[in-house]
């Protein structure tokens, strides 16, 4: 395993070292879990970086892309946020929340399969219980894209993406921190399972992956 990588660039509205002038001062609870990211360790198939995050969603608000990279090619990618609302947010019933989107590209017979978009949930949810995380609140979708291509595109091949939207509340540890890091590798997991890559541990022969493919870039 190694460290995040990636240059971490920071666009955390506040989340760096010093509070932000221009927004409401950085609640320790939140500087912590941006700094339990910033030191998770994942798979050295991951390329990491910091990104702007979404600026109305919470008064805080930290996030990363990641993209599965085999050699020149890109097998799957995907952005993780993490927001937080000292004052706690019913929807959410706790104060942080992640948000993530994942994405790859398929192979047409494995995007034929009817319950593709249950075992690509399944794996979301897996990937948090194997690391013994505990959330609520969990939601979202799986959707299947095809895109077919005529006149100057024709010789291209048919494609289909997978895209998994997801969000979930993680459990608050000591002095009301979750465990960052933990959901951080679990969603990187995720998405080295959706690219097709074996499992980290090679003893865990009850996941089911998928082939090796070339995926999308995040835009």
């Amino acid at each position: 395993m190694a460290p995040a990588q990636g240059q971490f660039s920071d666009h955390s509205d506040g989340a760096d070292s010093k509070d932000s002038a221009e927004g409401p001062p950085v609640p320790p609870a939140f500087r912590s879990a941006v700094d339990a990211l910033r030191s998770a360790r994942l798979r050295p198939e991951l390329e990491v970086e910091t990104t702007r995050p979404p600026q109305r969603l919470a008064p805080h608000a930290y996030a990363l892309e990641a993209a599965v990279v085999d050699g020149e090619d890109d097998l799957a990618d995907g952005r993780l946020v993490l927001l937080h609302d000292p004052a706690g947010h019913d929807t959410w019933q706790g104060a942080f929340r992640l948000v993530t989107l994942v994405r790859a590209e398929l192979e047409p017979e494995m995007a034929a399969d009817p319950l593709l978009p249950e075992v690509c949930w399944s794996w979301l949810t897996g990937a948090l219980d194997a690391r013994g995380l505990s959330y609520g609140e969990a939601g979202g979708t799986v959707t299947r894209a095809g895109s077919h291509y005529f006149g100057a595109l024709s010789a291209r091949r048919p494609a289909t993406q997978i895209e998994i939207r997801a969000s979930w509340t993680p459990r608050e540890g000591r002095g009301g921190v979750p465990d960052a890091a933990s959901h951080l590798m679990a969603w990187g997991d995720l998405l080295c399972q959706i690219a097709g890559l074996p499992p980290s541990d090679p003893t865990d022969a009850a996941v089911v992956t998928l082939p090796q493919r070339r995926g999308p870039q995040v835009s």
